[in-house]
């Protein structure tokens, strides 16, 4: 018998879906703090046959959480213990900043989506950098990623600089280091995709990384010829990979009334809705990127056939997010059991497929 359904309908439902966040994550951070960490690692661990090697580290399994769950770095150690095999924390900013006036966190339960409209709040880099390197320490930690973006005091014509400050404070910390250009939420952000702006950008970017990987997140709302863009660029740069995809700001096939669709306004939807969209992205970029390029998949991802369809697609690795906002805790443990079960192993473990 699942628990956590029963403690969604009669409690987290019933909430704010910000504060319940906060209150779900405070009981994963906490639990490293009062000397858990180790036994639940033990009861979620992945499994040494889900070992994969990409971007020069070993990840514990191919499945992780993407940006946005822990947006100041504050629970990795936690959330790698409860089975995920990278974390990607952020998105950081250069700047501290408070986001978006609340409320700006909707759920569409009927879809297994959310709409959100967070606007990169956090605490900045220099804030989550001590964070980030207490993390590093802990043996049994996940790999680290780190999402960052500009801040939204800073113009667009100054966004490289922005994204340098962060890069120079996060990159020898970080695992790898993710630019998003792609949340709907920051004003102008999106428009940094276009390629004469984005060119500059990661470059800048990937200089001041040093050997840290750089990969670059882009929006499902591309069009082909724009992700075919993309590609090329990030092949021509020599970047690490792509992450596909951020979350769209189309509406469309929703079951949700158009009336509290239209209440609820802006933002980025997430989860289900996104599926069919995001693989669309994977496969074209597999077209057209070398072999060897790290593709991280996310978008619409629930159980353990989603992140094995993705894989058998061309990911390297695979992300989720809103799916842990309906399945609970124990949503890691669940798809990395069920890669086992559905016979997958990774390019680093003994048994190799």
């Amino acid at each position: 018998m699942r628990i956590y359904p029963t403690v969604f309908s009669l409690l987290f439902k019933r909430m704010d879906p910000e504060t319940a966040h906060h209150l779900a994550f405070s009981v994963i951070k906490a639990a490293p703090k009062l000397g858990l960490g180790r036994l639940v690692h033990r009861f979620c661990a992945p499994g040494p046959e889900l070992r994969v090697r990409a971007l020069g580290q070993e990840f514990p399994s191919p499945f992780g959480l993407a940006a946005g769950f822990d947006k100041d770095a504050s629970g990795i150690v936690g959330l790698g213990d409860i089975g995920f095999g990278h974390v990607e924390v952020g998105t950081l900013t250069a700047h501290a900043q408070d986001g978006n006036p609340t409320p700006r966190l909707f759920r569409l339960i009927e879809d297994r989506a959310v709409i959100n409209r967070m606007g990169f709040n956090n605490g900045g880099s220099a804030a989550a950098a001590p964070r980030i390197e207490h993390a590093r320490l802990v043996a049994r930690r996940p790999v680290i990623g780190v999402n960052i973006g500009k801040s939204r005091v800073t113009e667009v014509e100054d966004a490289v600089a922005d994204y340098v400050t962060s890069t120079r404070r996060l990159a020898q910390i970080a695992d790898y280091l993710a630019v998003n250009v792609s949340s709907p939420n920051t004003p102008g952000l999106r428009g940094l995709q276009e390629i004469e702006l984005l060119a500059p950008l990661l470059t800048a970017v990937r200089d001041a990384a040093g050997e840290t990987p750089v990969l670059v997140k882009i929006a499902p709302d591309l069009s082909d010829d724009g992700v075919i863009a993309v590609c090329e660029l990030v092949s021509e740069l020599g970047l690490d990979g792509i992450i596909a995809t951020n979350t769209t700001i189309s509406r469309e096939g929703l079951r949700e009334r158009p009336e509290r669709i239209e209440e609820i306004g802006a933002g980025g939807l997430s989860g289900a809705p996104l599926r069919e969209r995001a693989l669309e992205v994977l496969a074209l970029i597999r077209t057209r990127v070398p072999e060897d390029l790290c593709v991280i998949a996310v978008g619409g991802v629930t159980t353990a056939e989603d992140v094995l369809l993705r894989l058998r697609a061309g990911a390297t690795l695979v992300q989720g997010y809103t799916a842990f906002l309906y399945e609970g805790p124990l949503w890691a443990r669940s798809v990395n059991r069920g890669l086992r079960a559905l016979g997958w192993r990774g390019n680093a473990s003994p048994a190799t497929v």
